[in-house]
């Protein structure tokens, strides 16, 4: 299973909606976390984990809480530095998904920028790694 951690206070709606228009949701574990109103602009699948917090840091937190360590790809939807301990450590692939990475993110995996590159772009990293998970 794939595991997607969602900042949705870091990233446009419209870069959301591009992302989730690429996702294979039958193959996600997602966890959202956002002000109420950034939470509000896309429409998440069915089983995302939503958590409409406000406060600075509160997404932040609430993502690090959710995150699970192994070796399953990995996407960091947000461009927040904060993220990039999690995603360098972690033990699987990862995809940041934001048009404006932190340059930590940007070392910790690949980068795509769903409106720039389009969902394409992020179509193909998750056959790349649902294919290697399969061998």
């Amino acid at each position: 299973m794939i595991q997607i951690l969602v900042d949705a206070d870091n990233v446009t709606a419209a870069r959301l909606r591009a992302f989730l228009r690429a996702v294979p949701f039958d193959e996600v574990e997602m966890v959202v976390a956002g002000s109420p109103a950034a939470v509000a602009g896309a429409t998440w699948p069915i089983g995302a984990v939503i958590h409409e917090v406000t406060g600075w840091q509160q997404a932040d937190l609430a993502l690090a809480a959710a995150y699970r360590p192994g070796t399953q790809p990995l996407v960091v939807v947000s461009g927040d530095g904060d993220f990039s301990m999690l995603a360098a450590t972690h033990g699987g692939p990862v995809l940041v998904v934001s048009d404006r990475p932190s340059s930590r993110l940007r070392a910790a995996g690949t980068v795509v920028d769903p409106v720039v590159d389009g969902p394409d772009a992020v179509r193909h990293w998750f056959d790349a790694v649902l294919d290697s998970t399969m061998e």
